[in-house]
């Protein structure tokens, strides 16, 4: 492994021999070409373009490239220095120049001995884990029934995803809550819910300053005393644990049971951490454990596979591909698997605050496109609400299936008949989800609607006219990937795959992935307008928002009932 943090070897993607090649082969090759005419003549595509992972299978056959794209993809991760940056990020070099930091939230999920801050890591880890197993002990015998976790970003957004993901794993009696808006309608109606003498709640900020998660759990700590009656202060330190670096304030607000992190831990890398103690609570230790091994299996994948056979990098050579040569600004998820319905918000966070910046590493403007607007739904949910733009809008968008093939509901379904119902609903789900990637790729010619009857089409249309409206142009791309079943492991190495992948093309942009000073003037223009929602004050305030702080009833107190 080489490991070295100049920055020569680390050309912007648009500075190399290949980048130039590739736009030669775009114009003569890529733009044009036809998926079904390559699966016409190529019966073996699907082979040829078919990646295993750890835990994760990959047919990338149906994106809209063939071998020589995908050399000269390959060039030119090799020579923008895909594989320096990659070994300097996992030595733990400060490859987040702008906040002159290590990013290792791969040492987090290493062995012992195997990755930097090794034994603080486990430290930690097993500290959290002890208190988890505790904590679903009290839960068993009664003592707790909920647990609700207030943070935001990262410290929400993550175990908000794992926690239902792998509900078949989770222990029952136990519900698991996620508050993350400074809203008090996201607050209030968990609140009303619970018994205080019964509840958990983890306060997760890094700094346990973040404005949004600080309100709340002043909220939270206000309810609690209230509802407690007798003896809630001396109940915090049994009813509030916290994830901070911050152990002081911590202390302040009356908690003991605290977590660190470091500061090489992103927000948005951190379900790896104590942040995790949610989804430690949920699942246990045990699976806990599992998950990093999937993401750290994963990690070993990205580090040693060649280039051309890297799961992590070929997606990311196939999302600059699509931004910077057909010019695509969106990528759909579509998970078929309902536990991952909180994956594409998650991969929002992941991508979109790593990788939506507009300068490169020297503070130089970029002339090309980065991160592309991510989203998605669950299916089938989505086939029934934005499906319809994927097939015959006038967009083209790249869309990622993600198949499980076995299924697992938990030990309380036991009944044989209620086990194929199930089973015939999974396959349901599995026929669709292909379908739907069959669909994009092969489309409806006008001629072939026109041999078709439509029940719903009006009479007074004729025959050519309603062809035209339910023909599909087709050769729209996709990739789907498969995981043998949703377990801890798995779901820890498709986490990673996403994380590494958008590595990728950030490292191919030149960028820093891994700050976020976008989000800052927000939060500086909160500040500052906060006290003038009381007074009324606009002085020096633009137009706009000072005629909206009047039409928000400025001067008063909020209304609230």
């Amino acid at each position: 492994m080489t490991t070295t943090t100049s920055a020569a070897v680390w050309p912007r993607c648009d500075a190399t021999v290949a980048w130039t090649a590739l736009r030669g082969h775009y114009e003569a090759h890529g733009r044009e070409l036809d998926l079904r005419e390559a699966f016409a003549r190529d019966p073996g595509r699907f082979d040829s373009f078919a990646l295993q992972a750890p835990e994760v299978f990959a047919d990338l056959s149906k994106n809209r490239w063939d071998l020589a794209t995908r050399k000269l993809l390959t060039d030119l991760a090799r020579e923008s220095g895909i594989e320096a940056r990659r070994d300097a990020m996992l030595a733990g070099e400060p490859i987040n120049t702008t906040e002159g930091r290590a990013v290792l939230h791969t040492a987090l999920r290493a062995p012992r001995g195997a990755a930097p801050f090794g034994e603080q890591v486990h430290s930690v880890l097993d500290a959290m884990l002890a208190y988890a197993e505790q904590q679903r002990r009290r839960a068993k015998q009664g003592e707790i029934t909920d647990v609700v976790n207030i943070g935001i970003g990262g410290s929400d957004l993550g175990p908000q995803m794992v926690v239902p993901a792998l509900d078949a794993y989770a222990q029952r009696g136990l519900t698991l809550h996620f508050v993350s808006n400074v809203d008090g309608h996201d607050i209030a109606p968990v609140l009303r819910q619970l018994d205080a003498r019964r509840t958990l709640f983890i306060v997760a900020s890094k700094t346990f300053t973040t404005q949004e998660t600080m309100a709340n759990a002043q909220l939270a700590r206000a309810w609690f005393l209230e509802q407690y009656g007798d003896g809630g202060e001396a109940a915090i330190a049994k009813h509030f644990a916290a994830t901070t670096t911050n152990v002081d304030a911590a202390a302040t607000f009356g908690i003991s049971a605290t977590f660190g992190f470091w500061d090489w831990v992103g927000g948005r890398y951190s379900l790896w951490s104590a942040i995790g103690l949610p989804i430690a609570l949920a699942i246990g230790a045990d699976n806990f454990r599992a998950l990093l091994a999937g993401a750290h299996a994963m990690d070993q994948h990205f580090a040693h596979a060649e280039l051309a056979h890297n799961l992590p990098v070929q997606l990311g050579l196939l999302d600059v591909w699509y931004r910077n040569f057909h010019g695509a600004s969106s990528r759909s998820v579509a998970p078929y698997h309902q536990g991952l319905r909180r994956l594409p918000a998650y991969l929002q966070q992941l991508e979109m605050e790593s990788n939506g910046k507009s300068v490169d590493l020297d503070g130089a403007p970029l002339p090309m496109g980065t991160s592309p607007v991510v989203w998605g739904e669950a299916g089938t949910n989505g086939q029934h609400a934005y499906f319809q733009m994927l097939h015959q809008g006038t967009d083209v968008i790249q869309v990622e299936f993600i198949a499980v093939r076995r299924t697992h509901y938990g030990p309380e379904i036991l009944s044989p008949a209620l086990r194929a119902g199930l089973a015939d609903q999974h396959n349901k789900l599995l026929a669709n989800c292909l379908a739907q990637s069959q669909a994009l790729m092969l489309g409806k010619t006008a001629a072939e609607a026109a041999t078709e009857k439509a029940p719903t089409a009006s009479a007074e249309l004729d025959v050519a006219t309603i062809a035209r409206h339910r023909s599909f142009r087709g050769n729209r791309p996709s990739t789907t990937l498969v995981l043998d079943e949703l377990s801890p492991r798995s779901l820890g190495a498709l986490i990673a795959l996403y994380e590494h992948r958008v590595f990728v093309s950030g490292a191919l942009w030149r960028i820093n992935s891994f700050d976020q000073w976008g989000v800052e003037l927000g939060k500086a223009l909160c500040s500052q307008l906060l006290p003038r929602l009381s007074t009324g004050d606009t002085a020096g305030l633009d137009g706009s928002t000072a005629g909206l702080l009047k039409r928000l009833g400025a001067g008063k107190s909020a209304d609230v009932a």
